[in-house]
C-alpha cells in the first residue's frame, strides 16, 4: 500500500511541474455535404466549399472562362462538414482539453459528440472552447454547420430603412439586385466581389483547427516589447502570460538572446492566468534594417518557464530588434507622414497587396515567399496589407521580417460605412485582440490602420447627405464611425500592440474631414480615374502616397489559361470582359491612354503587350516623381502588388505569378541610387536620389539604374 501511495505521489508531483502542451491539428477524416441534401463527399481542412466541391468535380474552376456565373448558388446554401477524432487517453485525462479554431468562415455552430459547443460569426477571429467532459476516449464526432452568409444576412439589410455606402460589391451578380451584404459580415470583402475581383463568397474551414491539451504550468503568451532602442543599447519589457492549474511557488521564467541568458525572474503563480514582467537591456544590439538600408538581422529570443527545478516549456521567438516610429507633425507645408527606423527616416518604397487567392488555403508558404521576394527584388521596403481582404497568415509576416519589408497593416474594413451598434463594436474588437496579439512580435509591423478608405467615404465621396443626413440617422451613423475608429481600434493598439503607432483611416487628414494630400497620406487617383496625364505624376504633390495605380491586362501567355478559346481574344470579348471587373470604363481608359502615349494596336497580342508597356512606364513615371520630391514626399505605394484571380486590373504581377512590364519598371525606379532626368518645357532636370545609409560618390560615366 505505502509502494502504491508512493506511486500516486511521485505522478502527482511530475504532473505539478507542469507538463509540455499537447497540440495536433484535426486535419483527417473529413467529408462535406449539402445540408439539405444526403451525399456526403471527401473534404480538404483546411479548405473552402468551392474548393471542396471542385475537388469532386460537382462545379468547375470558376477562373476558368466563365465559370464564375455558374457558381453563385453556392452561397445561398447550408453545409456540413464532419470527421472522427480519436482521442487518446492522454489527452482525456488532461486537466485542460479545448478545441482551438483559428479560422471559421463565417457563421458556423460547432458539435462535439452532438453537444453544441460553439456558435460563431467572424472568419477574422480565433475561436478557443473547453471540451473537457465532453471528449472522451476513442471515436469522437465533430461536426461543423456552416450556415449561409446570404441567408443570415439579408434580414439583417431589411430591417433598414436606410442604406449604408457600400465598396464595390456585386450583388447584382450574386442574383441578390441592389441589396449589399458584405458590410453586415465580419468576412473578407473582397470575396463579395471587387473592380479586380470576383464575386465568390466562400465558407469553410479556412484555417486549422487543433486539438490543445495540457496539466499543470503553460506558457500561454510572450510579447517583447521595444522599449527605447539604439545602437549602443536596447531597453526590452517580456511580458509573459502563465497559465497554472494550482498556485505554485518558487517558480522561475529564462530568457536568452542569441543564446545568452538576458533576464530571469522567480515568481509565485496564483491559479489562473498570471502576468510577469521582466526588463532588461541588451548593450550593442544587433539591429533590425529594411531593405536597401542594412541586414533585416533577427535575434533568436527564448522564454523558459521551469517550475520544481524543471523545464515545463520554452518558447521560441525571432524578434527585429529596431526602432521604428511613424512621424506625423505640422510643419510649414502642412502635416509630415513618415517612418523613421533606428533614428533614419526612411522613403517607403512599395506597394498595396490584395490576397493571393479567392479561396485563402491555396495560398502555400512558396507562394508566400515568392510575394515577398517579388518585393524585395525590385527594391521594395514596404508592403500595404489592404483592409478589403484579410489579416495574412504568420507565414506572410514571418517573410516580410526576414526579408527587411515594413508592414503597413490596415484593419479588416474597406471603402464602406458599416452598422457599428454594440454586438458589432464587441465582435471587432475581439477580432481586432486576437489579431494584433498574434501579429504583435513581428518586427516587420510599421503602423495599424483602421481602414481603407472608409474616411473618405463618410466625408468626402458625397454620399452621406444622401445616405444618411437625408434619412435623419446622421447622429447615430456619426457615432457608429467614431466608435470604430476613433474609439475601439486604437483602444486595442493602445493596449496590446506595444508602442506600434495607429492611424484612424487611409488617406486621412483630419478627424472630421476627408483626405487632403497635404496633411497625412494621399490616395491619388487622379492619372487613371480623373483621367490626368500620365505626365500629371511629375506634377501632383503629396506628403505620402499610399495608393495611386494603372491598369493593364495579363500577358497573353496567361490570358490564354484561362480564355483558351480564339473567340475569347479580343479585349472586349465576353469572357475578357467578365475578367475585367472595372468594365468597358477601364478598357475605355486604357485604349485612351495608349492612344495618347503611343498607337493603339489592331492585333490582340501586342494590345495586351504595348498595354503592359504603357503601365510599366506610368508607374516608373510616378515613382521617380515622389521619389525627386523627397523630403516632401516621404512615401509611395503603388496600387497594386498582386490579383487574386486571373483578370485585368492595376497589378504588377498576375494570378500566375508573372511578372507584368510594371514590375520590371519598378525594379530600377526604386533602385537605392536613382538618376532621374526631367524635361520641363526647355529645361533639362537631373535629379540624383540616394536612399542608402552612406554617401554614394561616382561620376557621370558611372550611372545607376537603366
Amino acid at each position: 500500500m505505502k509502494k502504491l501511495l508512493l506511486i500516486i505521489a511521485t505522478i502527482a508531483t511530475a504532473m505539478s511541474a507542469g507538463a509540455e502542451v499537447n497540440s495536433r491539428e484535426i486535419n483527417e477524416g473529413w467529408r462535406f455535404r449539402q445540408w439539405r441534401g444526403e451525399n456526403w463527399y471527401p473534404a480538404t481542412v483546411p479548405g473552402t466549399v468551392h474548393t471542396d466541391l471542385m475537388a469532386n468535380e460537382i462545379i468547375e474552376d470558376p477562373f476558368f472562362r466563365l465559370n464564375e456565373r455558374g457558381v453563385q448558388w453556392v452561397d445561398k446554401e447550408d453545409w456540413m462538414y464532419e470527421t472522427h477524432l480519436n482521442a487518446t487517453a492522454e489527452e482525456v485525462s488532461a486537466t485542460n482539453q479545448e478545441l482551438v479554431f483559428h479560422g471559421l468562415d463565417t457563421y458556423a455552430t460547432i458539435y462535439l459528440n452532438h453537444h453544441r459547443i460553439l456558435k460563431v460569426n467572424n472568419m477574422h477571429r480565433t475561436w478557443r472552447v473547453d471540451v473537457k467532459g465532453i471528449l472522451k476516449e476513442g471515436d469522437n464526432l465533430l461536426e461543423v454547420l456552416f450556415e449561409s452568409p446570404i441567408k443570415v444576412d439579408l434580414p439583417k439589410y431589411d430591417k433598414f430603412d436606410y442604406t449604408f455606402n457600400t465598396g464595390p460589391d456585386q450583388a447584382q451578380q450574386g442574383g441578390l439586385f441592389n441589396k449589399t451584404l458584405s458590410i453586415f459580415a465580419r468576412k473578407a470583402g473582397y470575396h463579395y466581389g471587387w473592380d479586380w475581383g470576383p464575386r465568390l463568397v466562400t465558407s469553410g474551414i479556412w484555417r486549422p483547427i487543433e486539438l490543445q491539451t495540457w496539466s499543470g504550468e503553460r506558457i500561454n503568451n510572450v510579447h517583447y516589447i521595444q522599449k527605447d532602442v539604439t545602437a549602443k543599447k536596447a531597453t526590452l519589457s517580456t511580458v509573459v502570460e502563465v497559465l497554472a492549474d494550482e498556485a505554485k511557488t518558487g517558480a522561475e521564467l529564462v530568457i536568452t538572446a542569441d543564446g545568452k541568458k538576458v533576464a530571469s525572474k522567480v515568481v509565485d503563480l496564483e491559479k489562473g492566468m498570471n502576468k510577469v514582467t521582466l526588463d532588461y537591456t541588451l548593450k550593442n544590439p544587433r539591429l533590425w534594417w529594411c531593405n536597401g538600408l542594412g541586414e533585416a538581422y533577427l535575434t533568436q529570443f527564448a522564454t523558459t518557464l521551469n517550475v520544481g527545478g524543471k523545464a515545463v516549456e520554452t518558447e521560441n521567438t525571432r524578434i527585429g530588434i529596431r526602432s521604428l516610429k511613424l512621424i506625423h507633425k505640422p510643419d510649414d507645408q502642412g502635416h509630415c507622414l513618415y517612418f523613421e527606423l533606428n533614428g533614419k527616416p526612411v522613403f517607403a518604397k512599395g506597394a498595396c497587396m490584395v490576397p493571393m487567392d479567392n479561396f485563402l488555403p491555396r495560398i502555400t508558404t512558396e507562394k508566400y515567399l515568392k510575394h515577398v521576394l517579388d518585393a524585395k527584388d525590385v527594391n521594395m521596403n514596404m508592403i500595404r496589407v489592404w483592409g478589403g481582404g484579410v489579416y495574412e497568415d504568420d507565414r506572410f509576416y514571418d517573410f516580410c521580417d526576414e526579408h527587411g519589408i515594413m508592414v503597413w497593416q490596415d484593419f479588416m474594413f474597406a471603402c464602406s460605412t458599416y452598422p457599428a451598434d454594440e454586438e458589432f463594436l464587441a465582435n471587432i474588437r475581439q477580432e481586432a485582440i486576437d489579431n494584433v496579439r498574434r501579429l504583435r512580435n513581428h518586427c516587420s509591423i510599421a503602423v495599424w490602420c483602421g481602414n481603407n478608405e472608409c474616411q473618405d467615404v463618410y466625408y468626402g465621396w458625397g454620399g452621406r447627405h444622401r445616405y444618411y443626413i437625408e434619412k435623419g440617422v446622421e447622429e447615430l451613423t456619426t457615432k457608429q464611425f467614431e466608435d470604430m475608429y476613433f474609439v475601439t481600434l486604437p483602444e486595442v493598439v493602445e493596449e496590446y500592440a506595444g508602442g506600434v503607432p495607429y492611424r484612424p483611416s487611409s488617406p486621412f487628414a483630419f478627424r472630421t474631414t476627408p483626405s487632403d494630400g497635404i496633411n497625412g497620406d494621399d490616395h491619388y487617383w487622379g492619372v487613371w480615374h480623373g483621367r490626368d496625364s500620365i505626365g500629371h505624376y511629375n506634377v501632383k504633390k503629396a506628403r505620402f502616397f499610399s495608393e495611386y495605380g494603372f491598369q493593364s491586362f495579363p500577358e497573353f501567355e496567361s490570358v490564354k489559361i484561362y480564355a483558351p478559346q480564339e473567340r475569347d481574344w479580343r479585349y472586349n470579348s465576353e469572357v475578357m470582359m467578365d475578367h475585367q471587373r472595372a468594365g468597358s470604363y477601364a478598357n475605355g481608359l486604357i485604349r485612351d491612354y495608349m492612344r495618347d502615349e503611343y498607337r493603339v494596336p489592331e492585333d490582340f497580342p501586342t494590345f495586351l503587350y504595348v498595354g503592359g508597356i504603357l503601365q510599366g512606364d506610368a508607374i516608373k513615371t510616378a515613382f521617380e516623381a515622389h521619389r525627386r520630391d523627397m523630403p516632401h514626399c516621404m512615401g509611395s505605394l503603388v496600387w497594386q502588388h498582386n490579383d487574386c484571380w486571373p483578370v485585368a486590373s492595376w497589378a504588377a504581377r498576375d494570378w500566375y505569378g508573372r511578372w507584368k512590364a510594371q514590375q520590371y519598371f519598378s525594379k530600377y525606379a526604386l533602385d537605392d541610387v536613382l538618376v532621374s532626368p526631367l524635361v520641363t518645357g526647355d529645361t533639362l532636370t537631373i535629379t540624383v536620389v540616394n536612399d542608402r545609409r552612406a554617401m554614394v560618390k561616382g561620376d557621370d560615366a558611372k550611372g545607376y539604374g537603366p
